[in-house]
C-alpha cells in the first residue's frame, strides 16, 4: 500500500477519494489530510453565518466530527470539499437558530424583569474590532480618493454639510458637487471591492490550522 506523508497533503497527485478510501479502511489518521485540505475553504464559509471566532471554531470542530462519523455515507463520486462545506452551513445555521431560542428565553425573562441581560454586542471585544477594522479600510479607500473628490465627500458624507454649504465652502457649482459626490461614491465602492475582493481576506492562519486539525483528530 502507498504510504502518504502527512507533510505532503497539498499534493493535488493524491486525490481526495484515495484519501477517503483509506480513512474508511482504517486509517484514520489521513483524515487529517482533508482537514487540512479544507480548513480554510471551511473557515470562510462559515464565517459568512458567524462572526464569533471562537463559534466559527466551534463550528468548524463539529462539522469534520460529523463528516468523519458519516465519512461511509459519502459518495466518492462527488466532491468532499461541497459535501463538508454542506455539513458545515447545517452546522452554523443549527448554531444560529440555538442562539436565537437562547436569546428568545432570555427576552422573555428580562422583559418579565426576572434578570437583566447585558447588551451582547456592547460587551463583545470582536465585534468592537470589526468595528475598528471596517473605520479603518474605509479610511483606507477614502484617502485613495484624489484630493477634489475625498473633501467633497468628506464634508457631504462625514460632515453631513449641505451640498449647497459644500459647494460655498469649496467655491464650486452645486452640480460640480453632485458629479463629485457621485463620482466619489463610485470610486470608493470600486477601492473597497477591490480590498475585499483579496485572496488574503478572512485568513485562516496555520497556527488556528494547527489547533482545529489536533483538536479534531483527537476526538476521532
Amino acid at each position: 500500500m502507498e504510504i502518504i506523508n502527512i507533510n505532503d497533503f497539498n499534493n493535488k497527485k493524491i486525490k481526495d477519494s484515495d484519501v477517503i478510501r483509506r480513512v474508511i479502511g482504517g486509517e484514520k489518521e489521513l483524515f487529517e489530510v482533508l482537514i487540512r485540505r479544507n480548513n480554510q475553504k471551511l473557515y470562510r464559509v462559515i464565517r459568512t453565518y458567524l462572526k464569533n471566532e471562537a463559534e466559527i471554531e466551534d463550528v468548524m470542530q463539529n462539522s469534520y466530527l460529523k463528516a468523519y462519523i458519516k465519512l461511509y455515507q459519502f459518495k466518492l463520486q462527488a466532491s468532499f470539499s461541497t459535501w463538508l462545506i454542506r455539513i458545515g452551513i447545517n452546522e452554523a445555521l443549527a448554531r444560529i437558530n440555538e442562539k436565537s431560542k437562547v436569546q428568545h428565553i432570555n427576552d422573555q425573562l428580562d422583559n418579565n424583569h426576572v434578570i437583566h441581560i447585558q447588551d451582547y454586542k456592547n460587551s463583545n471585544p470582536y465585534d468592537k474590532m470589526i468595528e475598528r477594522e471596517m473605520k479603518h479600510t474605509l479610511e483606507a479607500a477614502i484617502d485613495k480618493l484624489e484630493v477634489k473628490y475625498r473633501e467633497v465627500y468628506i464634508l457631504k458624507e462625514i460632515e453631513e454639510m449641505s451640498i449647497k454649504e459644500v459647494a460655498e465652502a469649496l467655491d464650486i457649482t452645486v452640480a460640480n458637487v453632485k458629479v463629485r459626490i457621485h463620482r466619489a461614491k463610485e470610486m470608493l465602492k470600486e477601492n473597497l471591492y477591490s480590498l475585499s475582493n483579496d485572496k488574503n481576506v478572512f485568513e485562516f492562519g496555520f497556527s488556528r490550522c494547527d489547533r482545529i486539525t489536533e483538536y479534531v483528530m483527537s476526538h476521532i
